[in-house]
């Protein structure tokens, strides 16, 4: 294992974590174990805090590589609950809104879906990371503050349906980079004549990298402990 001159490690993001916190737990122990202050650790796309599944981790000089992570095609199986709406599209904060569901059947989904394919034009949710004037979108949404966001076109290659038993709809969608799936949520939803918002989502793929193919993290973690270690104990040796 070299940090330094770069490894790429596969994560399974646990519920309710950061991208930002896989990154800084797994940072920590490398500094941690080489006894080092400056190692460089980035993940290629960031997962919501109630989003779960693939994250990639690069360190060291294949840091290089995550911007061409980034434009790897994404697959995602989503939930999405039909019938209400939340301000950020997702579970993170309460309903706003509530619509009726009962005229939603499996017939309609089905001419719904396919709408949402090919390339598409969508505006990013307002809690987002969004730049505008220098400031985030979400930083805006939490001050109450309205922002105007522009459509971003996109590309979204598959949406098949897993699951229909109102009010949940389960979907496999396969992306692009740049597309958020709370705001697909929401467009579907309006596309049913309803409202929805994302109950739970799992990245299961970036390009080639599955979720069968990734660690947990404190698996990780424990991993590269253990090898550092192993380095540091056979170069002591050496020198000795």
């Amino acid at each position: 294992m070299n940090i330094k001159e770069g490894e790429v490690f596969f994560v399974d993001k646990p519920l309710h974590w950061t991208s930002f916190n896989v990154v800084n737990k797994v940072r920590w122990k490398i500094q941690k174990t080489m006894k080092e202050k400056h190692i460089k650790v980035g993940h290629a796309g960031t997962l919501d805090p109630l989003a779960t599944g693939v994250i990639i981790l690069c360190t060291g000089k294949a840091t290089r590589r995550i911007e061409e992570f980034q434009y790897q095609t994404k697959e995602y199986v989503a939930t999405l609950e039909l019938g209400a709406t939340t301000p950020c599209f997702d579970k993170e904060l309460p309903v706003d809104a509530t619509y009726p569901t009962e005229h939603i059947s499996l017939e309609l989904v089905n001419k719904v879906i396919p709408t949402f394919t090919g390339e598409i034009w969508q505006t990013p949710p307002v809690y987002s990371a969004v730049k505008v004037d220098g400031k985030r979108a979400y930083d805006y949404a939490r001050e109450g503050k309205e922002v105007e966001l522009k459509p971003k076109l996109l590309v979204i290659d598959e949406i098949e349906v897993l699951g229909f038993e109102l009010p949940f709809l389960t979907l496999r969608i396969v992306c692009s980079k740049g597309t958020y799936i709370r705001a697909l949520a929401r467009d579907i939803g309006t596309a049913l004549n309803s409202g929805a918002h994302l109950a739970a989502l799992q990245r299961t793929r970036i390009g080639e990298v599955t979720l069968d193919k990734c660690r947990d993290v404190q698996d990780l973690i424990l991993h590269i402990e253990q090898e550092l270690l192993k380095q540091n104990e056979t170069t002591e040796e050496s020198v000795n």
